[in-house]
C-alpha cells in the first residue's frame, strides 16, 4: 500500500477528532477562513479551511452512520456552527469599537455583544451542515451538497428579519479587479455557490483520487481553471472598458474626519458644521476656491447630526456656500412632526436617518429617508423588553423610523439622470437596492453612497463596508460615489476602478468627474435569477445522485 499524503493523514485526523478538539478545529478553521475578506484578500486559505468543514461532517456521518439521521445532523450542524462562529467572531470582531465611543456608559456590554453576532449568524452555517449532512455521500458529491447549502444559507442569512449579507463567502472571489467582473453576471450569491466548490474540491480530490498523479492533476484543474477563466474574462473586460465620463459634472466629496464621541455631544454641532462648510469650499490642496467648478458636494452620513430642516441659520449658511449652480448632498437627522400637534404620538415626533439635496439658497430639492435601519443601532427589535430590564439608555438611542418603500431614486440637478441614493450598510444588500418593477424601476445614472464608519476606528470594519460597496457598483454597472466621516470616502466607475480615495482619520476633500453609467450587465437585469437556475440545477443532478444510490 502506498504511503498516505501529508493531507491524506490531515484528513483522517480531523475526521476523527471530538469533543473539544473538534469544536476547536472547527472554529479556527472558520477564523483563519476571515482572512480571504477584505482587508487581507488571501482566499488561497480557504483551499485548506473549507476541506476542514467537509471532513468534519465526514467524521459526523461516519460515527453516526448506524444510527438516526437526527444524530447525524446534530453533530454536523455543530461542527458547522463552531466553524461560522470561528469565521463571524474574526470578521467582526470590530463591532466592539461602537460599545468605547461611550465606554463609560455601554462598554460593559462589548464582550456579549462581540459574542453575540457571531454565534447568531453561525446557526445560518449550523443549518446548512445539518441539512448537507443529511444527503452526505462518500463521494465527491458531497461537495455539490455542502455548496448548495452554504449558498442558500448565505441567501438567506441576507434576506430574514431584517438581513445581514456581510462577508459572504462569495466575496473570497471578488479581489483581484479581474475577478470582481463576475459580479456583474452571478452576483455575489453566485459567487458563493461557486467559491464553495472551487475551494473545497481540490483537497479531496487529492486524497480521494485512485492515483495520486491524476489526483493532483485534477486538484490543480479544479483549483485553477475556474479562476483562470474568470480572471482572463475580467481582464478581457477591462482592457475594452472606456474611462469615459458625464460632460460638465465636477462632485467634490468632503471628509470631515470628526470624532464619533463629539457627534454625540450637542455642543459640538456647530463646530461640526463649520468644518463641513469650511472643507467644502476648498479644493483637494486645502486652498479655498469658492467651489470655482464644482457642480455637486458630498458630505457623508449625518455629516449635520440634527435637522438642520429645523435650523434656517444652518439652510441660510449652506446657501451662502454654494455658488449659483451647484447642489449639495448631504446626510442629516430629519424630523417629522404632526402638523396640528408637533407631533405623531405620545412619544414624540418621527425621526429619520436621511440624505438631503439642497440647492442655491440652502432650499430643500430632493431628500431620501434611509429604508433599511440598523438592528440595535438605529432601531430596537426588542425596545420594550430593552427598557422593562432597565437598559433605558440603549433604548432611549434606538429612535430611527425607517423611509418608505419602494426605495425612491433621487432628481439631482445636473445629473444625466437619477441617482440611487444608499445611506450606510444599505450598500451591503445585493439585488435589493434598485426598488420597483416595470415602468417604476428607473435606470439611474449613480449610486451615491453616504456613511459613518467612524464608529469602528482604524479597524477591518470600515475597510470591508468599503469594498462590499464597491461590488455593488459592479453589480448594477453604475458608478459609485462614497463620503464616509472618518473614511474611507471613495469613487469607482461602473467597473469598480478607482477615481478617488480618501483613507481613514485623512481629513480633507477630493474633487472626481462623474464616469458613465454602462447598459444593464446579467445581474443588473436579472439579479438573483441566474443563482436560482444554477442552484435548482444543483439541486437536481445531487438529487439523481441521491436517488440513484
Amino acid at each position: 500500500m502506498p504511503a498516505q499524503t501529508p493531507i491524506a493523514i490531515v484528513a483522517e485526523r480531523v475526521r476523527g477528532l471530538v469533543g473539544w478538539r473538534r469544536r476547536a478545529a472547527a472554529a479556527g478553521a472558520g477564523a483563519v477562513s476571515a482572512l480571504a475578506m477584505a482587508p487581507f484578500f488571501f482566499w488561497p486559505v480557504l483551499w485548506l479551511t473549507l476541506p476542514v468543514l467537509v471532513w468534519l461532517i465526514d467524521g459526523a456521518a461516519d460515527r453516526h452512520a448506524d444510527q438516526r439521521r437526527g444524530r447525524r445532523l446534530v453533530a454536523a450542524a455543530g461542527a458547522g456552527w463552531w466553524w461560522g462562529f470561528g469565521y463571524f467572531l474574526a470578521g467582526l470582531y470590530w463591532i466592539g469599537d461602537a460599545f468605547l465611543v461611550e465606554a463609560e456608559v455601554f462598554a460593559f456590554l462589548m464582550p456579549a455583544a462581540v459574542m453575540a453576532m457571531p454565534a447568531g449568524l453561525a446557526l445560518f452555517y449550523a443549518a446548512a451542515t445539518g441539512i448537507a449532512s443529511l444527503v452526505w455521500q462518500s463521494r465527491l458529491w458531497r461537495v455539490l451538497g455542502l455548496a448548495l447549502a452554504l449558498s442558500a444559507a448565505e441567501w438567506l442569512r441576507g434576506h430574514i428579519l431584517s438581513g445581514f449579507p456581510w462577508n459572504v463567502l462569495g466575496y473570497a472571489l471578488t479581489y483581484p479587479l479581474e475577478l470582481m467582473q463576475s459580479a456583474a453576471v452571478l452576483g455575489i450569491y453566485g459567487l458563493t455557490l461557486a467559491a464553495v466548490l472551487i475551494f473545497s474540491l481540490p483537497a479531496l480530490l487529492v486524497t480521494e483520487s485512485a492515483s495520486r498523479r491524476s489526483g493532483w492533476a485534477m486538484a490543480l484543474a479544479v483549483a485553477l481553471l475556474p479562476l483562470l477563466v474568470a480572471g482572463a474574462l475580467g481582464w478581457a473586460r477591462l482592457a475594452d472598458a472606456p474611462s469615459a465620463t458625464v460632460p460638465g459634472v465636477k462632485i467634490r466629496i468632503v471628509q470631515a474626519s470628526t470624532s464619533q464621541r463629539d457627534r454625540l455631544r450637542p455642543e459640538q454641532w456647530p463646530r461640526i458644521l463649520r468644518d463641513h462648510l469650511d472643507l467644502s469650499a476648498r479644493d483637494p490642496a486645502g486652498k479655498p476656491d469658492g467651489l470655482a467648478g464644482v457642480t455637486h458636494v458630498l458630505w457623508p452620513e449625518t455629516a449635520m447630526p440634527f435637522p438642520p430642516l429645523e435650523h434656517p441659520e444652518v439652510l441660510s449658511a449652506i446657501g451662502d456656500l454654494l455658488p449659483e449652480g451647484t447642489t449639495l448632498i448631504a446626510g442629516a437627522i430629519r424630523v417629522e412632526r404632526h402638523p396640528a400637534t408637533g407631533n405623531v404620538s405620545p412619544v414624540g415626533p418621527r425621526i429619520f436617518n436621511s440624505l438631503l439635496v439642497l440647492g442655491k439658497g440652502g432650499f430643500l430639492v430632493a431628500l431620501y429617508d434611509k429604508i433599511r435601519l440598523v438592528p440595535f443601532g438605529e432601531f430596537l427589535p426588542v425596545r420594550p423588553l430593552l427598557a422593562a430590564l432597565g437598559l433605558r439608555e440603549i433604548a432611549e438611542r434606538g429612535g430611527f423610523t425607517s423611509g418608505s418603500e419602494p426605495r425612491p431614486l433621487l432628481a439631482i440637478p445636473g445629473l444625466p439622470a437619477a441617482a440611487l441614493p444608499l445611506i450606510c450598510y444599505e450598500a451591503i444588500f445585493p439585488g435589493a437596492n434598485l426598488q420597483g418593477t416595470g415602468a417604476d424601476r428607473q435606470r439611474p445614472a449613480v449610486i451615491v453612497n453616504v456613511t459613518n464608519d467612524g464608529w469602528f476606528g482604524n479597524t477591518s470594519g470600515p475597510r470591508q463596508h468599503l469594498h462590499q460597496a464597491r461590488v455593488r457598483a459592479v453589480e448594477e454597472g453604475l458608478p459609485l460615489l462614497r463620503a464616509a466621516n472618518n473614511g474611507i470616502s471613495a469613487g469607482f466607475d461602473a467597473y469598480g476602478r478607482p477615481v478617488g480615495y480618501l483613507g481613514i482619520d485623512v481629513r480633507g476633500t477630493m474633487d472626481v468627474s462623474l464616469p458613465v453609467a454602462l447598459a444593464p450587465p446579467l445581474y443588473a437585469r436579472f439579479g438573483d435569477s441566474l443563482f436560482f437556475a444554477a442552484w435548482l440545477c444543483g439541486v437536481g443532478v445531487l438529487g439523481c445522485v441521491v436517488w440513484r444510490q
